[in-house]
């Protein structure tokens, strides 16, 4: 039977180099006693030399988990990951096996290790110990981990303090780094560590920055355990802060502005900007449309096109946004869709000429390719954008109903594209209480490849505008 044992420090590496030559001599788990400095001698352990008989290899995420489990206070750790290790040579997908109950044990060991090392990067306190003229200056910490964390825990503490000389004693192992040199010795005792007058300062930001009105001591003390409190000077005064909380929280709701602050004019002038308020003159509308720089829209377009009719007619027809031809010229419903409008508005009773027609939104969005212009559907932003310009001319026209063509004419006017097809037909209203009658977009029909499917809809378009003269009577 071997016996190893693992010093306090530099465990890491001797369990390595134990495991390696046992490992390589074929040694199995249940023939090797492992403990500490502190296990008591086994009648049949003892230890003796071993003689490797060849070279093996395991995998990199073994290693790095090894490296941190032999921190653990398990006095079965050692054996653990032995024994894990010696199934893993012959089986290396062991270590993907999220179903393998020993796998399973020392990552959870290997978890509370590293959770014991962020306590301690957090909840170390040093006072200090030097004297003033010292070409550095010296600190020291008393401190109890739960896991044996000082010694893969120490270069966080060198990178972060290295312009100054420090000791983090524990009862197990010390850190001591002097003059840019890192040793550990053996742990002793807690030292009578001197009063630190910095200690007040930081108490006094540590009180100033808690929060009453957001208090959750369980969650305050997940992250901060109770057993550490005695170690850190800001701890005396938490269970007065906790106590007190309730009306300071009371405090500060009735200390609270009743006016909202000065940044929010400029929140509530933004919000303004994107409501209708436009209220120049009738004959001005059209020309501030053609200005219109609202939406990246008007960078690429030739022009913006407004609206086109009698400006007392009780029908607004709004479509979704001028095509190619509509660009050039200037005017709505002039292309192959406004065509196609103005042919089965005819045949439905519907006098265009008594219609005021325009679009939700007013520059014509396009991909180009070579000398083509692609239609693109706006985006909500852009339709959004172009409410502003929409609204007035419901408000200057005043209509008595809405003819909403195709989805984003139905975002425009009620703030919803969905279910187009299932919509039409039907009556909505605006927000300030006009109808609206929704349908499909006459481009649609074009582009409908079914011969049959074509006729259908393009019955149902017809049914629709012969709707709106009804409802018009």
């Amino acid at each position: 039977m071997h016996r190893a044992v693992m010093p306090p420090i530099g465990t890491a590496q001797a369990w390595r180099d134990a495991a390696r030559q046992f490992l390589a001599a074929g040694i199995p788990p249940e023939a090797i006693l492992w403990g500490d400095t502190t296990t008591a001698p086994d009648l049949f352990g003892e230890v003796r030399p071993v003689r490797p008989a060849g070279h093996v290899t395991v995998p990199r995420s073994f290693i790095s988990m090894a490296s941190t489990v032999v921190w653990h206070s398990d006095p079965e750790r050692f054996a653990r990951l032995y024994a894990f290790l010696w199934r893993l040579k012959d089986a290396p997908h062991l270590m993907t096996d999220r179903g393998d109950a020993d796998l399973s044990r020392l990552r959870s060991m290997e978890k509370n290790v590293h959770r014991c090392q962020h306590k301690m990067k957090a909840f170390v306190r040093f006072r200090e110990i030097g004297v003033e003229d010292a070409p550095r200056r010296s600190f020291a910490a008393w401190f109890e981990p739960t896991y044996h964390t000082v010694e893969p825990t120490a270069d966080f503490f060198v990178r972060r303090f290295s312009d100054m000389d420090w000791r983090i004693f524990t009862p197990d192992v010390s850190a001591v780094f002097e003059n840019g040199s890192l040793s550990f010795r053996e742990g002793q005792e807690k030292p009578a560590l001197p009063e630190d007058a910095s200690e007040q300062l930081w108490i006094t930001y540590f009180q100033n920055i808690f929060n009453p009105a957001r208090l959750m001591v369980k969650a305050m003390q997940s992250e901060m355990p109770k057993k550490y409190w005695k170690n850190m000077p800001e701890a005396a005064f938490i269970p007065q802060m906790i106590a007190e909380a309730p009306a300071r929280a009371r405090a500060m709701a009735e200390a609270a502005p009743s006016l909202p602050p000065a940044r929010m004019a400029q929140v509530q002038a933004q919000l303004a900007a994107h409501q209708s308020a436009w209220e120049g003159p009738k004959d001005a509308l059209a020309k501030d449309i053609a200005a219109c720089t609202r939406c990246p829209l008007h960078c690429n377009a030739t022009q913006a096109v407004p609206g086109e009719g009698p400006m007392d007619a009780d029908l607004m027809v709004v479509g979704e946004q001028p095509g190619d031809q509509e660009d050039l010229s200037g005017r709505p419903f002039v292309g192959p869709a406004g065509q196609l409008f103005d042919k089965i508005a005819g045949q439905a009773g519907l006098e265009r000429h008594k219609t005021f027609v325009t679009n939700a939104v007013k520059h014509f969005k396009f991909t180009p390719r070579g000398k083509r212009r692609l239609h693109q559907s706006p985006n909500g932003s852009e339709i959004q954008h172009c409410r502003w310009w929409l609204d007035a001319e419901i408000a200057q026209v005043r209509p008595k109903l809405l003819l909403g063509m195709g989805a984003t004419a139905a975002e425009g006017l009620t703030g919803r594209r969905a279910g187009i097809l299932s919509r039409r037909g039907t009556v909505e209203q605006t927000a300030s209480g006009t109808p609206i009658l929704l349908t499909l977009h006459p481009s649609y029909l074009l582009r409908l490849p079914d011969p049959k499917a074509k006729a259908d809809a393009t019955a149902q378009f017809r049914d629709d505008l012969a709707m709106a003269v009804k409802l018009l009577d």
